[in-house]
């Protein structure tokens, strides 16, 4: 399938994030663009358990073994699903949102659901219609993915529409963040600011209910 990454246009390689600093190419300092490129993904999912358990028999440093169970990064969980509504033209309750967390008890908790700009923009080549600010958003928000330093302030961006928390039926906003991974679970999370920093941060900045 396509997915971004990060490309130098003179070296015409894929750039780890590790390889982009401040924006441009560690070997030549060309500015990095993002890239759509097709290309093979191996799903680490339908293997995790095989992985981990084998890794145990390998003759690797304990350090490699760590790094590499890290990077499978096999996690247990539930897939919420949300219905949204106020799409305009759509009525409410036709599309919804599928959300992982590893932490389903914390869904009175959460307070507005986050997409990943990846994930609103396959919203949008689908035929969803937003205002021209959340679009310019989404465009910036995949650009500056190459550019993903540790303590960035993180941004995001309301989307106009509301998703319904399965378990007390409260409407809850639809946001656009930009510390949302699309290669991460489904690309969208529910928003728990008092049980995580991120949220946290986020609701503190947009003024967001902390429950």
């Amino acid at each position: 399938k396509k997915a971004s990454v990060n490309w130098c246009p003179k070296c015409l390689t894929v750039l780890a994030d590790e390889q982009v600093l401040a924006g441009e190419c560690e070997r030549c300092g060309t500015a990095v663009i993002r890239k759509e490129l097709e290309q093979w993904f191996f799903k680490i999912t339908d293997y995790a358990e095989r992985l981990l358990n084998d890794i145990d028999t390998i003759d690797w440093s304990e350090k490699v073994k760590i790094a590499q169970k890290n990077w499978i990064g096999r996690s247990e969980g539930a897939e919420i699903v949300f219905p949204l509504v106020g799409i305009p033209g759509q009525p409410d309750g036709k599309h919804f949102v599928k959300v992982f967390t590893t932490r389903p008890d914390t869904l009175f908790g959460a307070t507005y659901i986050a997409l990943s700009p990846e994930l609103a923009k396959l919203w949008l080549d689908i035929g969803w219609n937003v205002p021209d600010d959340v679009r310019s958003f989404i465009g910036k928000s995949i650009a500056a993915r190459g550019d993903e330093a540790g303590g960035r302030e993180k941004k995001g961006i309301f989307s106009g529409i509301y998703a319904v928390n399965p378990v007390n039926e409260e409407k809850i906003p639809v946001w656009i963040a930009d510390y949302v991974l699309g290669g991460y679970g489904t690309g969208a999370i529910m928003a728990v600011p008092a049980h995580d920093e991120r949220d946290f941060e986020f609701a503190k900045k947009y003024d967001l209910p902390i429950r």
